[in-house]
């Protein structure tokens, strides 16, 4: 009898264990109005410890000097609307309307414009292998892919680099500075912000296959290549999930920028 009666009582709890595991299956995720879970809201602190001891023990891993943080905050909530509103259903229109082979041309013929300043800053960083890998992709690319619509360089083993002024600055000592989130371009920091103003002019001043020259008189050049960058680039605010986005991706942001200048 009393075998039956813990077997039956073994049964009850399982069953009881089952419902509890269903009603949170069932359990309806609560979002706010920007997209992110609000996974603190039923945190239970310790009351003998004060909260920021929590908020310091868990964040200081992602410590990044950002003495503009309430501007770049800012601006960060900015970029995530203008990205929900403007961008991604620009891209998402471009992506209806032109087909694959398209769009594949299109980042082609850019990507081998950016290879202009990639070889620049290569050479000033006096990476010789690298230099001769970008100059090959030049000079593959605008012959044999037609002006940069095909990548033949990458099929034959020269895949793309990415070399910027900002880098070629961290190359010689200089360090990042202040992190800044730029409106719509994203995250950076001052030494990278002028990265991006010197390789604009010297894109600028190469003038490669006169795109730079014809630009000037034809601004929906420059609006089709903003939005090849956006279709380009796989980021999404908000994909994270979490509260502390802005903090993740700006200690990624610093991270990868340390490693990119020590390659």
């Amino acid at each position: 009898m009393a075998k039956h009666l813990l077997l039956l009582a073994a049964l009850l709890s399982a069953g009881g264990y089952a419902n509890a595991d269903n009603s949170k299956a069932n359990t309806t995720t609560v979002v706010d109005q920007d997209g992110f879970t609000e996974p603190m809201t039923k945190l239970k602190f310790n009351p003998g410890l004060d909260q920021r001891e929590f908020e310091r023990s868990t964040l200081s891993a992602l410590n990044v000097y950002d003495p503009l943080e309430s501007w770049n905050r800012r601006v960060y909530h900015f970029n995530y609307r203008f990205d929900q509103w403007v961008a991604l259903p620009v891209v998402d229109g471009y992506r209806y309307i032109t087909p694959s082979f398209l769009r594949t041309g299109v980042s082609n013929f850019f990507n081998n414009l950016g290879d202009v300043p990639n070889l620049v800053n290569s050479l000033l960083q006096f990476k010789g292998q690298r230099s001769l890998d970008i100059t090959g992709r030049l000079l593959l690319n605008t012959t044999l892919g037609i002006g940069g619509l095909w990548d033949p360089a990458t099929a034959m083993g020269l895949p793309r680099q990415s070399e910027d002024f900002g880098q070629t600055l961290g190359f010689y000592g200089v360090p990042g500075g202040a992190y800044l989130m730029l409106p719509i371009l994203g995250p950076s920091n001052l030494r990278d912000t002028a990265g991006l103003a010197v390789d604009y002019s010297a894109e600028s001043a190469i003038n490669y296959l006169n795109v730079s020259k014809v630009s000037a008189n034809h601004p929906e050049i420059w609006v089709l290549r903003g939005i090849d960058k956006r279709y380009q680039t796989n980021f999404r605010y908000g994909q994270l999930n979490s509260p502390f986005e802005y903090e993740k991706v700006r200690y990624v942001y610093t991270e990868a920028r340390k490693l990119q200048i020590a390659e």
